[in-house]
C-alpha cells in the first residue's frame, strides 16, 4: 500500500487534488482498489474522478501493479467525511465542521462551526450562537469525532 500511495499522490497532484484514503477490498469480488480524493480548489467532480481514475489505471497497468483481475473506483469521500489524519484536519481550516466531544466543555457535547485553526494540542471552532460569534477552544485530546459538514 505505501508503494501505491507513492504512486498515487504524484498523479493527483498533477490534477489539483490530495489522497483522501487508499482502501484494498480484498472481500470484493473481484477485489477493489478504492481511491477517495479531494481537490485542493474545491468540491471533486465527477470529471475529476474520471480523469483521475483514467491517470491512475495507466499507470497501474504500466506497473503491473496487481497480476490478477481487479477494480478500481476513485471517488470522492463525499460532502460529510471524518477527518482521521492532522493532515485531513490542517487541510479543512477554513471548512465548516462538526466535533463531538468525549466530555463536555462550557455545557456543550457537539458543536457545529469553522474549523478555525489546528495544531498537535487544540482545535479552535467558530461559530454562532443568535447571530454572535463566538469561538470553542477544545483539547485534541477530547475530541471524539471530527468531521466536514453541511451548513443547512
Amino acid at each position: 500500500m505505501d508503494d501505491l500511495k507513492q504512486w498515487v499522490e504524484p498523479i493527483l497532484a498533477e490534477n489539483g487534488c490530495r489522497l483522501y484514503a487508499l482502501e484494498w477490498l480484498t472481500n470484493e469480488k473481484p477485489p477493489l482498489l478504492r481511491i477517495s480524493i479531494e481537490k485542493l480548489d474545491g468540491p471533486v467532480d465527477l470529471d475529476t474522478c474520471a480523469i483521475c481514475s483514467d491517470a491512475i489505471g495507466t499507470m497501474l497497468d504500466a506497473k503491473d501493479w496487481y497480476a490478477s483481475e481487479y477494480n478500481l473506483e476513485v471517488c470522492s469521500p463525499g460532502a460529510e467525511h471524518e477527518l482521521t489524519t492532522d493532515e485531513q484536519i490542517q487541510a479543512a481550516i477554513g471548512s465548516y465542521v462538526y466535533v463531538k466531544l468525549k466530555d463536555p466543555k462550557q455545557g456543550m457535547d457537539h458543536v457545529f462551526g469553522d474549523l478555525i485553526s489546528a495544531n498537535t494540542e487544540l482545535i479552535v471552532i467558530s461559530y454562532n450562537v443568535k447571530g454572535r460569534k463566538k469561538k470553542f477552544e477544545i483539547d485534541r485530546s477530547n475530541l471524539a469525532l471530527i468531521m466536514t459538514a453541511v451548513k443547512v
